[in-house]
């Protein structure tokens, strides 16, 4: 039987939450913590996380939807995986790497080009000297008018055409001229070009590691135990389990919301009123097959949001023997991007890297995670998800033409997973903007909040960190008046992308943002401790990386979609 809303019985407001992603999540902790009750979280699979879950194959290799990791700009966050967590974690130092003409390129690209063949250097630094000096093809970042001319005034023309362009296609899965430059927001100012001239007249390498230059990772179940580890909290079992009382309803498939009533109801025919109700749903999917209402504006506001625009996505994890003898890890890399057409990914991750768990055994198995993008302007042989089949193989065919599997090494190959995510990426279109200035308002005056990855559809405040802080922002403005900072509450085109967003800065380097600035004795070697339980006794294995010299800011989330890092 239903919950009665607020107004039917005098008590706390009914908050209905749909998703049980870090969104849902995190909101549903909030109301928790504040001693909020009356509340359900609705899941439409029998697991949560949504895309931060994580699987477990058959073969005993775990896998994420995507190269996840684990760096926050929120102590909130942090406190929140220390709660839950514990010291079950690895703590691990980026390293990421660039794969064109047949040779790695440290990451990031831009100030690595030393390592390209010698035309192709010369190509990257004469258009990049002519960019920053106004004379390239698109005179100034203001000047662009969408992300494509972008990439030209900022990089100019040997970047744009070797790396910039190429790859960012394979991400977005849409030309760069489809996507808007405000999203971008202050990630990319001015590149130094006296230092990407140094590094190749004196042969300095330069790893600028970003704000994810160390990342946190549970121990065991990848990504997704964090987000497990919520829903005990919520009132599920330890194994995932609803038990009486559960503030979670798994398998609980949304079918339709009426606006007016204010009334959900489910596939099974179940209803649930509601005062306030946060919707994770896909904007496009809420408007075209979920949202009832007798509003006049509804038809207009609905054509709008079918304008946003978005990519599906192919996670393939390959399980294989080691090469190693002896056992061991066959490479140290973290994840690398590949720009180039003979291989379909744009980026592989070494996910048997990131924790000794992540396969049936790390001495004698490891794992690749390799990504691959769809969309109506980039088709793949996976047909929108009905032959993933055909993605593993084109995958497997790509690694070897990237050296990452030897010849012969497909009998190596012992596991083969593939996750279709037909929500994968929320493109920040030209029109996008647009129209979320006129779909946000129009929901939030109905008494729906959307939030998330896809509720909010703004990519660059939509990382894991990022989408748990917009559930628990949302309790606290709805709570305790408080404003939400990580989305803003405006919701009109500016320069800034981010529509005046704002979130604190990583308080130490396991959140990703190394401060040397004076570095004390022995600051010459940067140590990074893998503490982790092993037999119910804590281990700490201590691994030896040069560390950077001066204070390297933290970049923004996202740059690894766009193939930059912070401000040089």
């Amino acid at each position: 039987m239903s919950e009665p809303t607020h107004q039917a019985r005098g008590g706390p407001p009914r908050i209905v939450i749909i998703g049980a992603g870090p969104t849902g999540l995190g909101a549903g902790y909030r109301l928790k913590e504040l001693g909020h009750d009356n509340f359900l979280i609705l899941e439409r699979h029998g697991y949560v996380g949504g895309l931060a879950h994580s699987f477990t194959d058959p073969a005993g290799f775990t896998w994420d939807i995507g190269g996840h990791v684990m760096f926050s700009h929120y102590s909130y966050y942090d406190r929140c995986f220390e709660r839950l967590m514990g010291d079950e974690f690895t703590l691990n130092n980026r390293e990421s790497w660039v794969r064109m003409f047949d040779r790695w390129v440290p990451y990031p690209f831009q100030n690595n080009v030393r390592y390209l063949p010698p035309e192709a250097c010369y190509e990257c630094l004469s258009g990049l000297i002519k960019a920053q000096a106004g004379k390239g093809t698109v005179p100034s970042p203001a000047a662009a008018r969408n992300f494509g001319e972008f990439i030209d005034a900022v990089f100019g023309e040997g970047i744009a055409r070797h790396f910039m362009r190429p790859y960012n296609f394979k991400v977005w899965a849409y030309p760069p001229e489809r996507m808007n430059k405000e999203w971008i927001g202050e990630r990319v100012a001015v590149i130094d070009t006296d230092r990407a001239l140094r590094n190749v007249v004196l042969g300095k390498d330069d790893f600028g590691w970003g704000p994810n230059n160390q990342f946190k990772f549970p121990l065991k179940g990848g990504t997704g135990e964090f987000y497990r580890r919520f829903g005990p909290v919520l009132g599920l079992t330890k194994d995932g389990r609803e038990q009486p009382g559960s503030h979670i309803r798994l398998n609980a498939a949304v079918a339709s919301i009426d606006a007016d009533a204010k009334v959900v109801t489910l596939a099974d025919g179940h209803t649930e009123p509601y005062d306030h109700l946060l919707s994770t749903i896909p904007l496009d999917v809420l408007f075209a097959k979920v949202l009832r209402t007798r509003d006049a504006s509804f038809p207009a506001t609905a054509r709008a949001a079918s304008g946003l625009l978005h990519s599906a996505g192919y996670m393939v994890g390959l399980g294989l023997k080691s090469r190693v003898p002896g056992g061991g890890t066959p490479d140290t890399k973290s994840w690398m991007y590949f720009p180039e057409d003979n291989c379909p990914f744009y980026r592989v991750t070494y996910l048997s890297n990131y924790s000794p768990f992540m396969t049936p055994d790390k001495d004698h198995y490891y794992s690749l995670l390799c990504e691959v993008s769809e969309s109506s302007a980039k088709p793949t042989p996976g047909a929108n998800g009905q032959n993933p089949d055909a993605v593993i193989e084109d995958c497997v065919r790509g690694l070897e033409n990237a050296g990452l599997l030897a010849p012969g090494e497909r009998a190596n190959i012992v596991s083969r997973w593939c996750y279709y995510a037909d929500y994968s990426y929320p493109t920040p279109s030209v029109e996008r903007d647009e129209i979320l200035t006129r779909v946000i308002p129009w929901l939030e005056a109905r008494g729906i909040a959307s939030r998330g990855r896809f509720g909010m559809w703004k990519y660059e405040v939509a990382n894991t960190d990022h989408s748990l802080m917009q559930g628990v922002e949302w309790v606290n403005r709805l709570l305790r008046g408080e404003p939400e900072t990580t989305i803003g509450m405006t919701y009109t085109v500016t320069e800034d992308g981010r529509n005046a967003a704002v979130h604190e800065r990583p308080a130490h380097a396991g959140s990703g943002e190394k401060r040397l600035k004076s570095p004390g004795p022995g600051a010459g070697v940067h140590v990074a401790r893998d503490s982790h339980v092993n037999g119910g006794t804590k281990c700490d294995a201590t691994r030896a990386h040069p560390a950077p010299v001066g204070d390297i800011p933290a970049g923004e989330v996202g740059e690894d979609e766009v193939g930059i890092t912070g401000r040089s």
